[in-house]
This record gives structure tokens, C-alpha cells and sequence, in this order.
């Protein structure tokens, strides 16, 4: 860690003592974070996971209602009904209470899931439409977390976020590319050097 350290160091000040070096170097910063909540393939993705789990989610809320609604019964006819009959009542109750929670968490867990294998997937798209871009447009860095300030000049989320929408038009809607190529975006004004 120290060598990384040392290394990254020494970096630093070969860029700060080249300064014709430094000036020519074109940095760009990414807010990954907005590209995972406003890209078009992010919403797709959020929108068919929650299709996909919707039918499981009704049956949820029609058990949990239904449970409701004999708990209901059961405390307004307690009176009139044998111990027995109150006993078998509450027990299936409990049973039925039981029976809920688990398919309750099954279906978080499988929803998690579902989602962190959507999220990685998209991830990785992500990152090669950067790159794609990135590389299109010369840039020599591009960082995104970690960042403790960005100037707007060199912030290209919003460029990225517009290759991501071209693509989503293009390849379908809002489907995660496979290829990583994309059409040159028009050029961003001249970025900020460091």
C-alpha cells in the first residue's frame, strides 16, 4: 500500500513538473452513480424486474389480506365459538401467519437477487459505454468515485447519458448494449487540465 502509494506520489509530481506535459491532458469525471439511476437502461431494467415480480407481490398482499380478514372474524366471533373451535381457529391462524412471512422473505430474497445480477450486468455496459466514449473523444483519464469536487467543464455524465439514450433508440428500448461501440458524440467544449 505504502509502494502504491509512493508510486501514485511520484506520478502527481511528474504530471505537476511537466506543465507542457499537463496541459494537454484531458480529464473527464463521471457521476456513475447518476448514469445508474438516469440511463435509459437503468429504468428499463428497474421497470421489467418490477413486472416480473408483481404477480408474486399481489399474491402477498391477497394472502396478507385474507390472514386480515380471518383475524377479524376470529375476534368479533370468539365469543360465540366452543374453546375447541377458537383453538383450531388460532392455529390455523399462526399456520397461516407462518406461512405468509416465509413466502414474504422468499420473495425479497429472490427479488434481491434478480436485481443484483440486473445491476451487474448493467455495470458492465456502463463501464464500456465510458470507455467507448472515453476513447471517441481522447480523453486521457476519466475517474468517477471518490471524487471530492469536479468542475462542470469536465464532468461528461450528461454526454454519456445522451450516448445511453441514442443507444437504448437505436438497440431497442432501453436494452443494455452487448457490443460497446457507439456513434461519435458530438464534441464537449474544451476540458479543464490538470
Amino acid at each position: 500500500m505504502v509502494k502504491s502509494f509512493f508510486l501514485g506520489t511520484s506520478a502527481v509530481l511528474l504530471i505537476a513538473a511537466a506543465p507542457g506535459f499537463a496541459a494537454d491532458l484531458k480529464i473527464g469525471y463521471v457521476n456513475y452513480a447518476q448514469l445508474m439511476q438516469e440511463s435509459p437502461q437503468a429504468k428499463t431494467i428497474a421497470e421489467s424486474i418490477r413486472n416480473e415480480f408483481l404477480p408474486r407481490q399481489r399474491e402477498l398482499q391477497n394472502q396478507q389480506q385474507l390472514l386480515k380478514t380471518r383475524e377479524e372474524k376470529l375476534q368479533k366471533d370468539s365469543a360465540t365459538m366452543t374453546d375447541d373451535q377458537r383453538s383450531r381457529e388460532e392455529k390455523s391462524l399462526r399456520d397461516g401467519e407462518r406461512e405468509f412471512l416465509l413466502k414474504q422473505t422468499t420473495a425479497q430474497d429472490d427479488f434481491n437477487a434478480r436485481r443484483n445480477e440486473e445491476l451487474s450486468r448493467l455495470q458492465r455496459t456502463l463501464i464500456e459505454e465510458v470507455r467507448t466514449y472515453a476513447k471517441a473523444q481522447n480523453y486521457d483519464l476519466v475517474v468517477a468515485d471518490g471524487v471530492i469536487y469536479a468542475n462542470t467543464a469536465i464532468d461528461i455524465t450528461p454526454a454519456i447519458l445522451n450516448q445511453l439514450e441514442s443507444l437504448a433508440k437505436t438497440s431497442g428500448v432501453g436494452a443494455p448494449a452487448t457490443t460497446g461501440t457507439a456513434a461519435k458524440p458530438p464534441a464537449k467544449p474544451a476540458a479543464a487540465t490538470h
